[in-house]
């Protein structure tokens, strides 16, 4: 009988703890771990809202970037080794959905509880010494050599891959894909010249094709895009038939933290960050980068990112590039 009245006690001491300590956060500060490389789409949008999300909390984030893994799998992996408390937000995108597939670890994308920032269209481009003009130009040289041109994409199983098999499959074209942790160090390669072709986000490339370090050769959305300094970037839709099948593929940049994180930290999180994108700065920021707000948090998001697992998982199942069954991981399909 003491044992039993001894655990009741030590459960409800604890439940009485953990709620006093929800009602007190944050009383220190939070880290924010962006899955992919500094300088990157993600670390970009996280570091701009985060930095307005400080104004709105009585302590600070603090962003740092934990890179490797597969799709982002190593940063995923530190943000749930840390406690449910709030303290720890993952920086993380659409592209992280598919690190089960790709044997990056055995979770599905429900262990967070998300808020989504938004995102930009993906395009594709090549250095700017390139002999290839058009995408037309491009596709015949990759079918015709097939894996002659290296192209990078961001992370295996990132959206920017998942962009390039789709082309791929669209036009019989095959690349030699090279991962990198993160748009950044990708795009850094095509400009060297380590690669020909690379596929990010325009708000990620847009400086670089304004300074001429990079060609644009299509955007990878149904719709050309006009860049001031650039000029009109055509759909890939109009040259490549069948990519409907795959494309388009809206970014879902954002943060999240573990799903089991207490509702206090939840629900003060949530403030701040829906504060934060009412902001001129992020605001301008967006209009800028040709980034759209998306702005969804908790079931929202959550039902957004399960969606887009489903979509990617089982696409690239399909494709032959995923090394893990989502149907043995409980993946619906789409």
């Amino acid at each position: 009988m003491k044992r039993i009245v001894s655990c009741a006690a030590l459960a409800l001491t604890t439940a009485i703890t953990a709620n006093s300590i929800a009602a007190d956060y944050p009383s220190r500060n939070i880290t924010a771990a962006v899955v992919w490389g500094a300088g990157g789409g993600t670390d970009t949008a996280v570091r701009v809202v985060a930095n307005e999300m400080n104004k709105f909390l009585p302590t600070r984030i603090n962003v740092v970037n934990k890179t490797g893994g597969v799709a982002g799998s190593a940063g995923m992996l530190y943000g749930h080794s840390k406690p449910a408390d709030g303290y720890t937000i993952v920086g993380i995108s659409e592209s992280n959905v598919t690190a089960a597939v790709n044997g990056g670890w055995d979770k599905k994308f429900s262990v967070w509880y998300p808020f989504i920032i938004g995102g930009s269209p993906d395009l594709i481009s090549v250095t700017a010494n390139s002999p290839y003009k058009t995408l037309e130009d491009l596709m015949a040289a990759a079918k015709k050599a097939p894996k002659s041109i290296k192209a990078a994409a961001s992370g295996a199983g990132s959206i920017h891959h998942l962009n390039l098999l789709a082309l791929e499959n669209g036009t019989g074209a095959k690349f030699s894909f090279i991962p990198y942790k993160g748009s950044a160090p990708g795009q850094n390669a095509a400009i060297t010249g380590e690669v020909t072709v690379v596929v990010t986000s325009l708000a990620e490339q847009q400086q670089l094709l304004k300074a001429k370090k990079l060609r644009p050769l299509a955007m990878l959305v149904k719709e050309d895009t006009t860049v001031e300094g650039v000029g009109t970037i055509p759909s890939a839709f109009k040259s490549v038939a069948g990519l409907d099948k795959y494309l388009p593929i809206g970014q879902a940049i954002g943060m999240g933290i573990r799903a089991d994180a207490p509702d206090a930290a939840k629900k003060v999180l949530t403030e701040a960050f829906k504060k934060a994108l009412e902001t001129d700065k992020v605001k301008q920021w967006a209009a800028d980068n040709f980034f759209t707000i998306s702005g969804q948090t908790g079931d929202e998001a959550s039902a957004t990112f399960a969606g887009l697992e489903s979509l990617f998982s089982w696409t690239l199942h399909e494709l032959g590039a995923a090394k893990v069954d989502p149907a043995t991981l409980g993946i619906a399909k789409p």
